[in-house]
């Protein structure tokens, strides 16, 4: 072969080579199993394809054309802020929160949000919710007797506000992980809880001494209106009987002995053992 020809062609190939890989990082992309992407077309129609959703696997694109990512995985935030009680007292919070973008929704996101939709949407309304609901409470409320109450209040309102149609955010948790107060008023509230609990017992005691109180009296009354009506069938007439079926009994006992008819009170046979 004539290299004056073969050059030529070597030169282009390289060329066409280089430009490839140049452009290789606007021609391909790879997602992985956790992103989805949109694509915004900047030519011809002009616009965000928001509801055409890409999926994992390797994609090929026109090189004008932009990709935007979102993971879809579970994202997590955690936020430290000062609030203010019912009584406007002040207290700091920690909360976390867990959620993640509706996968088939992202477009929307990047529409109204673009990528950052976490510091736009999710922190301001997590740390708005927060705030609202802690100032329906006193910070004794908040901080023992309820606590879970508070907490289930604002992961409500913030999950609400989050899976909005025009959000499009699936909230997953959100835990209060720490509240805390100034020294004086946090030692105010646990002395004031020591005393309910002391209390409380003390009632507990009183309350079971008066029940066992109320058990002998009742156990009293029924032993006193059995031996009444014990009392009242004991006539001379059946004492009589029984004796004598007593006397006749014992008779048939082979020890000897003596029996005196009349002999005690009442008429009853008077038994006297010869032994």
């Amino acid at each position: 072969m004539d290299n004056r020809k073969f050059l030529p062609l070597l030169v282009v190939a390289v060329f066409t080579l280089f430009v490839v890989v140049g452009l290789s990082s606007s021609l391909f992309y790879t997602l992985g199993p956790a992103e989805r992407a949109v694509v915004f077309y900047k030519f011809g129609a002009e616009k965000l394809d928001k509801d055409n959703i890409i999926g994992p696997g390797f994609h090929v694109k026109a090189p004008w054309n932009k990709i935007y990512v979102f993971d879809v995985s579970e994202n997590k935030v955690e936020e430290g802020m000062d609030v203010l009680d019912k009584n406007g007292l002040s207290l700091s919070v920690d909360v976390s929160v867990r959620f993640t973008p509706m996968p088939s929704r992202i477009g929307y996101i990047q529409e109204t949000f673009q990528q950052d939709y976490i510091s736009r949407l999710v922190i301001p309304e997590v740390r708005s919710s927060v705030r609202q609901v802690m100032g329906r409470y006193t910070a004794e409320e908040i901080y023992s007797t309820k606590r879970s109450e508070v907490e289930d209040a604002i992961k409500s309102e913030t999950a609400e506000v989050l899976s909005h149609e025009g959000n499009n955010v699936i909230m997953k948790a959100l835990l209060i992980r720490a509240i805390n107060l100034p020294a004086q008023i946090k030692q105010a509230i646990e002395n004031k809880l020591q005393q309910e609990q002391e209390a409380l017992a003390y009632q507990f005691r009183l309350d079971k001494e008066k029940s066992e109180a109320e058990r002998k009296r009742i156990a009293a009354e029924g032993e006193a209106a059995a031996n009444k009506i014990v009392n009242s069938s004991l006539t001379p007439q059946l004492l009589k009987m029984r004796g004598i079926e007593a006397t006749i009994e014992l008779s048939k006992s082979p020890n000897s002995k003596v029996v005196v008819i009349g002999g005690g009170d009442e008429g009853l046979p008077l038994i006297l053992n010869n032994n």
